[in-house]
């Protein structure tokens, strides 16, 4: 089944309700945001953030806490990743991926798990005329993107189970979770994942889960691209190239630790 959450970027967007629902994305993947932050993050003024994020406490999306910083509103459908550093995640792992963007000339992602949906941080697009947009802020199914899969396979089958054959998670049907941990076990195998139009029609692509200093999966990059260019970038570099770059980041998060 292909994803209908992901949509083409419309022909005339607006650029303050674009800003407003970034903001509302942040807010969702950090739980909590400074002002400057929010300014930086949109490339705008602090005095045009602050009348956005004004706007989002007005109609219940954030409020302010004791340190006037802004967090989830009690209008927010989908709660903060749970994560306190993501940001932090996020800074750390830009240059790596702009890096591998530039070197591969493909669209590079930054993506973490939550339950049985991955969180789509941060996107670098590559500068092909055909290409795969700006993810950031997506959400998708784990199971069905690289990324996700990249992450799932570093679980152990008790966490698994938990996670998609719960009453809480009936995700898949019984011969899908079998197919799934079929596919995972290659993905431990293989050191990484992919995804041949499982999230998007059009779309493959290739990701790499990220560790921590205690060897821990906290996190997953990808590469996405049309598909009618996988196959080549496969026969080339790419998955040296994911692989690589995922090494880069683990040797940051070792240098710079982070909570998460």
């Amino acid at each position: 089944m292909r994803n209908p959450e992901i949509q083409r970027k419309p022909p005339y967007p607006l650029a303050s309700v674009d800003n407003a629902l970034k903001l509302l994305q942040l807010l969702r993947d950090t739980g909590t945001l400074r002002l400057k932050d929010a300014a930086a993050e949109l490339g705008v003024a602090p005095s045009t953030a602050h009348r956005l994020l004004a706007m989002l406490i007005y109609r219940g999306f954030a409020i302010q806490d004791d340190s006037r910083n802004y967090v989830s509103g009690a209008a927010m459908g989908e709660g903060p990743a749970g994560l306190s550093s993501t940001r932090q995640l996020r800074l750390l792992a830009q240059p790596h991926l702009e890096m591998l963007a530039g070197q591969l000339n493909e669209t590079a992602n930054l993506v973490i798990r939550v339950g049985v949906k991955v969180r789509f941080l941060s996107t670098v697009e590559g500068t092909n005329l055909l290409r795969v947009g700006d993810r950031r802020g997506a959400i998708l199914p784990a199971h069905t993107s690289s990324s996700g899969k990249a992450i799932l396979a570093e679980l152990p089958a008790d966490s698994l189970a938990k996670l998609f054959r719960s009453q809480l998670h009936e995700e898949l049907a019984e011969t899908e979770y079998r197919a799934l941990l079929k596919e995972l076990e290659q993905v431990r195998q293989h050191g990484f994942a992919t995804n041949y139009e499982g999230t998007e029609e059009g779309v493959s692509a290739l990701g790499a889960a990220i560790h921590d200093g205690s060897g821990r999966a906290v996190a997953a990059i990808s590469v996405a691209t049309p598909v009618n260019r996988f196959q080549k970038l496969v026969a080339d570099n790419l998955v040296a190239a994911v692989l690589d770059a995922a090494t880069q980041i683990e040797v940051d998060l070792s240098s710079h630790p982070i909570e998460l």
